[in-house]
């Protein structure tokens, strides 16, 4: 039989913050080209199943459904390549979407040769982790699964850099113009090209708005009413969690701002990083969450700062002209959505980081009087507003457009070569 369009099978890691991409790319296949889509989804509690169900609710309208044909492209993340094996039995193309930036894909197939490099644990190495042709790694800024060599996330991170080079492409939600060094790097065969040696597709940014074009409800009647730039905006991703201790410090801090907000409050951890995100949040989604800021915060607060319990787009609420400023864990995801981007002088980073100490309520009551009161403030909201790289690559004949239609290409060549090679049906007289 004759398959003429690619079935494309989206496999994303557990988590709104991954799944709610993958989502935005399979709607770009459907939309764009006509291929057939099927998500798998893999939860890891209650509240990410209630929060996806809402989240599908308000997203799917358009065209997106999931199909049962015939499967001859799978795209799944970094940590998701076991799958490749099933890919490899089918004789699917196999491909990689990470959430993340270039520069964290170059660390991620770069590891592996770091580890038979360096000598000791890499947070006592005395100078910078550098990576060919591109920014280095700052000992301070190493994330969870590097800190510690002996441990199993390590071992499973350099895994992931070395399967990486077992695909087919890379897909990754940023943009040409964003970070041209890096995938300029990626690409140089003197670079980092010769160590993943596939083609990488910046198709980004991948952020799915939701289908109510109204933005009715609470919420958005309060900011409908406040001055332009006037709100921070607070929201510490899917799978990001405080501590209680860090919950309390961040609520202090803001009343002593008396800076109007909007914070989407979640369960605090009970353990920090990566643990608390694969366990998930301590709290039910039937528990009173108010109960873990501190007592009468809700009543002081009523005036300038509106907490939310529920799931709500949060391209919604950033793009509202009333946000002036957006305090999140940094996750890619909450990059893209605000356009934040230290390189490009457009964030304020933290004295400390909250993965090695809690942030104490001065700090954070420093921090966003000087995005929302001083000088600086305004000239970092300038530089965000003139950013506008990012809605012309996803443009017809933009980076990330011309980038996934390279993609679509090869699928198609695929589907064509498959084609031929199918064996001609037995008629009989």
């Amino acid at each position: 039989m004759e398959i003429s369009k690619a079935h494309v099978t989206l496999l994303p890691f557990p988590g709104m913050g991954h799944m709610i991409p993958y989502l935005g790319l399979g709607k770009l296949f459907v939309t764009l080209y006509n291929f057939k889509v099927t998500i798998f989804l893999v939860s890891l509690d209650q509240s990410s199943q209630t929060e996806f169900k809402t989240f599908i609710s308000e997203m799917s309208n358009g065209g997106f459904v999931t199909f049962h044909a015939p499967q001859s492209v799978l795209i799944t993340d970094i940590f998701g390549t076991d799958a490749f094996s099933v890919a490899k039995e089918f004789n699917m193309l196999k491909y990689v979407f990470t959430i993340a930036h270039a520069w964290f894909i170059s660390l991620t197939i770069y590891t592996p040769i770091l580890d038979k490099e360096a000598k000791g644990e890499y947070v006592h190495q005395k100078g910078p982790l550098k990576i060919p042709g591109c920014a280095s790694v700052r000992v301070e800024d190493l994330f969870n699964p590097l800190l510690d060599r002996t441990n199993q996330q390590y071992n499973e991170y350099m895994r992931a850099g070395i399967r990486l080079r077992m695909s087919d492409g890379v897909l990754m939600n940023s943009w040409e113009e964003l970070q041209p060094k890096t995938f300029a790097a990626l690409r140089d065969d003197k670079l980092l090209g010769y160590v993943l040696k596939r083609p990488v597709y910046p198709v980004g940014p991948v952020v799915t708005q939701s289908g109510d074009s109204s933005k009715s409800g609470l919420l958005f009647d309060l900011l409908n009413k406040q001055p332009n730039d006037s709100v921070v905006y607070l929201s510490f991703g899917s799978g990001a969690t405080l501590s209680h201790e860090q919950m309390t410090e961040l609520a202090f801090g803001l009343e002593l701002n008396k800076q109007r907000f909007v914070w989407v409050v979640r369960a605090p951890a009970e353990e920090s990083g990566d643990n608390a995100y694969l366990k998930g949040r301590s709290g039910d989604e039937n528990h009173d969450q108010f109960g873990y800021l501190p007592k009468g915060f809700m009543s002081r607060i009523q005036n300038v700062g509106f907490v939310i319990l529920d799931w709500v787009s949060r391209v919604d609420i950033l793009s509202h002209p009333s946000i002036g400023a957006f305090m999140s864990h940094c996750g890619w995801n909450s990059t893209l959505e605000s356009i934040l981007n230290e390189e490009f002088g457009m964030a304020v980073q933290l004295e400390v980081l909250p993965s090695n100490k809690v942030v104490g309520r001065e700090e954070i009551q420093n921090k966003v009087r000087k995005i929302m009161v001083d000088k600086e403030g305004h000239g970092i909201r300038d530089r965000v507003n003139e950013l506008y790289s990012a809605e012309k690559a996803m443009c017809k004949g933009g980076s990330s457009y011309r980038a996934l239609f390279e993609l679509a290409k090869s699928f198609e060549a695929r589907m064509q070569l498959q084609n031929k090679k199918a064996p001609l049906p037995i008629t009989h007289e």
